[in-house]
This record gives C-alpha cells, sequence and structure tokens, in this order.
C-alpha cells in the first residue's frame, strides 16, 4: 500500500474521530472518551453534583427568589401581629377540638404558645403562598432558560439531558425544602418575640414537652415539603411543553388554582382523592398523640405518584424535544 492510499484524503477527518463526535444533547447524555482507541466512559458523579450546586446557588442568587422567599417570611410574621393585636397578648386562646387540625384551630392556641405560630404559619401558606412559589420556580426551570436562549448552551456544555432535568428537578425540591424552612424559621421567630413558650397542647389533648413539640414542628415542615414534591413534578412537566418561562408559570399557578376549586366542590368528591392538593393539610396528624398515619401515607403515596407520573412525562418530552433557542 502507497503513502497516499494509507493516508487520509484531504479534507476529511478520520473516521474514528467522526465517529467519537456523539450529539451531548442525546439521551443519553455526554460520554468522555476512555483513551485513544478506548470505549467512552461516563462522566464522574461529582460533577453531577457540581452541576447541582451551580443551579441552586444561582437560583438562590435571582431576585425573584428572594421576593418569594420574602413575601414567605413576612406572613408569619403578619399572622402573629394581628392576633397579638386582636387578644392584647393575653393567653385567652382556647384549646382546639380533635378535629381542628386546620388553621383556626391552631391560631386559637397560638396565644398560650408561641410554638403554634409554626403550624398557624404553614396551614395559612400551604394552600396558596407557598404552593404558588413553588410553580413559579418550577414552571421556570425548562421554559425560562429556553426563553433566554441559554437552554441550547446548558446542552452543549455539556449537560444531558436527563441529567439536566434531573438536576432542575432536584433544586426545584430544594426550593421546596428551603422555603417551607422559611415560613417555619420566621413564625418560631415571631412567636418566641410575640407570644410565651412552653409546653405544646396535642390536637389529642395530651401535653408534650417544648422540645418535643419543636420536634414535632420541624417533621410537619417536612411533611410540608414532601407534600409539595408531586406539584413540583407537574410543574416541570408544564415547563417543558412551552418555550416561555412567563406562560409556563401562570400554566403551573393555573392548575394549582383549578386543583384547589375542583377539591373544595362536595359533587365532585369521587376525585378528590386523586388531586395533588388533597392531602396537603394531613400534616396536622404529626401534632396528635400518638402521631395519626394514614392519610400522612395516603399524602405520600400521591405525591410519589405524582412524580412518578409527571416526572415520567417530563422526561419523554425533554429527551424528544427539539432544542432550537
Amino acid at each position: 500500500m502507497s503513502q497516499a492510499e494509507g493516508a487520509p484524503r484531504a479534507g476529511t477527518a478520520p473516521r474514528a474521530a467522526t465517529a467519537g463526535a456523539a450529539d451531548p444533547t442525546g439521551p443519553r447524555g455526554p460520554l468522555r472518551p476512555g483513551g485513544p482507541g478506548g470505549p467512552a466512559r461516563p462522566r464522574n458523579p461529582l460533577w453531577t453534583l457540581g452541576l447541582l450546586r451551580s443551579e441552586i446557588t444561582t437560583l438562590l442568587r435571582r431576585h425573584r427568589t428572594y421576593a418569594l422567599l420574602g413575601v414567605l417570611a413576612a406572613v408569619p410574621v403578619l399572622i402573629g401581629i394581628a392576633v397579638r393585636i386582636e387578644t392584647g397578648g393575653g393567653g385567652g386562646g382556647g384549646a382546639g377540638g380533635p378535629d381542628g387540625g386546620a388553621g383556626p384551630a391552631f391560631l386559637a392556641q397560638v396565644t398560650n404558645n408561641g410554638l403554634f405560630l409554626v403550624f398557624a404559619a404553614l396551614a395559612a401558606t400551604l394552600p396558596v403562598f407557598l404552593p404558588m412559589a413553588v410553580g413559579v420556580v418550577a414552571g421556570d426551570a425548562i421554559a425560562g432558560e429556553a426563553s433566554s436562549g441559554t437552554l441550547r448552551y446548558l446542552l452543549v456544555a455539556p449537560a444531558g439531558r436527563t441529567r439536566l432535568l434531573l438536576v432542575k428537578y432536584a433544586a426545584v425540591l430544594a426550593f421546596c425544602l428551603i422555603a417551607t424552612l422559611v415560613v417555619a424559621a420566621s413564625a418560631l421567630g415571631a412567636g418566641a418575640l410575640l407570644f410565651p413558650m412552653g409546653e405544646v397542647t396535642t390536637i389529642s389533648g395530651t401535653r408534650i414537652g417544648f422540645g418535643e413539640g419543636l420536634v414535632r414542628a420541624v417533621l410537619t415542615s417536612l411533611v410540608v415539603a414532601v407534600s409539595l414534591t408531586g406539584f413540583a413534578a407537574l410543574g416541570l412537566f408544564v415547563s417543558t411543553l412551552t418555550g416561555s418561562g412567563i406562560g409556563a408559570m401562570a400554566a403551573t399557578v393555573g392548575l394549582l388554582i383549578t386543583v384547589q376549586i375542583l377539591d373544595s366542590i362536595p359533587q365532585l368528591s369521587g376525585v378528590h382523592p386523586y388531586l395533588f392538593a388533597h392531602y396537603w393539610m394531613s400534616f396536622a396528624d404529626v401534632l396528635r398523640e400518638p402521631v395519626h398515619w394514614d392519610d400522612l401515607i395516603k399524602n405520600f403515596q400521591l405525591q410519589g405518584l405524582y412524580v412518578a407520573v409527571f416526572g415520567s412525562a417530563a422526561w419523554a418530552r425533554f429527551t424528544a424535544k427539539d432544542i432550537t433557542a
């Protein structure tokens, strides 16, 4: 074989180099070459953690995130001030009944124990404020990148579609936890400043120490954060359907309002157990002695179902989507 026959033709790339130029935005995600002539191997998982850290940092640096968290933190303070003015700081609040797991029963206990402001604030923010903030973040997760023109560069960076989608959802889940803890921390601080703190009377009528009551407040916050995971998956799916961040946010919040309306219509009681918001208030069962797990487990199962269904739908849509912006 002559030297001309053994060398590649001018203007053409070697076959091995051409075969290695895989699409970094494909469903399998990016692969790093394993060496000359060797098979490609997956990128180090630590790189994924770095991408997640970068995503959460970017999310928390946005002015919109500050505004959302600021509003959430202000709600418990306003509730505490209103109760303080209404009661003059006295301890005239009565105990809630055995079925008093909703906001009014918690408000009745706030003047006796400021720790109850945590439960009252969560009960007040969970139906609208908390999920609306999560809906804004989840709806903007993919659509916002597309509308700003950065989604294409994220995929070529390379991130891989599946990896990027998982990182986006993990960042939304982190925001769910952060937002819930902001409400709880603000309520705890306001309750300690405005009202006495001490032993906690549970919904069942028994008394537990302040330390155990504080643990129950932390567990309640975690339950509320988990309750938002299904809605977060739904918002992420909506975000993959459009290239408009504002449109995705509006659609996600619209779905929230629609579901809340459907859940309040008695004639539709047959579909209520399948609505993601139906068991949200089950977090009050954490404040019973002993803890009632029936509705809590139903809530966790329902959220898991929404995560599986809409997470899979988001993955199917995003991995097949033609990214042009």
